[in-house]
């Protein structure tokens, strides 16, 4: 690929990043990404047993819940390969199918997890603000076709993205800013105007928004109940939910902001609000749940310690 200039015919190669400065210390960080791997991939596959095995997490709530599991597996998995290329064996460069191809499957899931987190809004407005509909509207039939809504709309969004950078011409060193493949990183370096493919954003906010109403008409809905300590009780069984939607949304936002605003910022201010967005959430999911669900606690505690709590 001789020059600076490269079209869609040539397909340029892109150099993956670790942690720019810190080349010394990478295999330490794989140990905590390892670390984070490990506690996200054994949590969610934990999570899924116990739902497939406790008959009384037969709830939609907990089928999405699923869901989530399965989509935070699929984070986990659409990264390693080349995290693992990048800290472990210092194997930095990544063809533009392969980057194109990751990139796809970690906005597929990014994207589905924010429908996901709707969905289970959703779920907790229907529950909490119409309690005597809630087996009616929310069916196991209607749960699936809530569920496969997620995933088709997300494809149709995600499968673009690869084809609208393809048609553009590159010019700039093709360096990305972490080691995996991120669409904000990648719009970035072709030298045409990358206006349509930033409109994206668009629809993490039309999600959030959405979430957000579904919450105003929770909290109107709880300040009716006389009783404080039901509203409390009312309102601790969205906190799980609650905290999902924090811990994937608040770096998502610091994510798109570092890569519109943050140009002159240090390389791995971008490298470590990277790893926050794609690592945190998946790990802490399972913990969360674990946590506040004291159906999913105890058959834990059973499975890892052999004792009931």
């Amino acid at each position: 690929m001789g020059g600076d200039y490269y079209n869609s015919s040539e397909m340029p190669s892109f150099t993956l990043t670790g942690l720019p400065g810190l080349e010394n210390s990478q295999h330490w960080m794989f140990l905590l990404l390892g670390t984070f791997y490990l506690v996200s991939i054994v949590g969610n596959t934990f999570i899924l047993f116990i739902i497939k095995e406790e008959q009384s997490l037969h709830q939609p709530m907990y089928y999405f819940l699923s869901l989530l599991s399965v989509n935070d597996l699929g984070v986990s998995f659409s990264t390693l390969p080349t995290v693992l290329a990048t800290f472990c064996f210092h194997l930095r460069e990544i063809s533009f199918n392969s980057c194109m191809a990751q990139m796809f499957f970690i906005h597929l899931f990014s994207f589905m997890e924010s429908g996901i987190l709707l969905a289970m809004s959703f779920d907790r407005y229907v529950a909490i603000c119409n309690p005597l509909r809630y087996a009616t509207v929310l069916t196991d039939a209607r749960v699936v076709r809530m569920g496969m809504s997620v995933i088709i709309r997300s494809f149709c969004i995600v499968f673009p993205m690869p084809f609208l950078l393809k048609r553009l011409s590159f010019c700039k060193a093709n360096v990305l800013s972490h080691a995996y493949c991120l669409h904000p990183d990648l719009i970035h370096l072709p030298c045409e105007d990358t206006t349509i493919n930033s409109m994206y954003g668009l629809f993490f906010g039309l999600d959030s928004a959405l979430i957000l109403l579904s919450y105003v008409l929770i909290l109107h809905a709880v300040l009716a109940i006389a009783s404080r300590e039901e509203r409390l009780k009312t309102l601790n069984t969205c906190v799980s939910h609650i905290c999902a939607v924090l811990i994937f949304y608040v770096p998502m936002v610091g994510v798109s902001m570092v890569a519109r605003y943050g140009k002159h910022a240090p390389r791995y201010v971008h490298t470590l609000m990277s790893l926050v967005y794609l690592f945190v959430p998946p790990m802490l999911n399972p913990v969360i749940y674990s946590i506040k669900t004291k159906e999913i606690r105890r058959r834990l505690c059973k499975i890892l310690l052999g004792t009931k709590f």
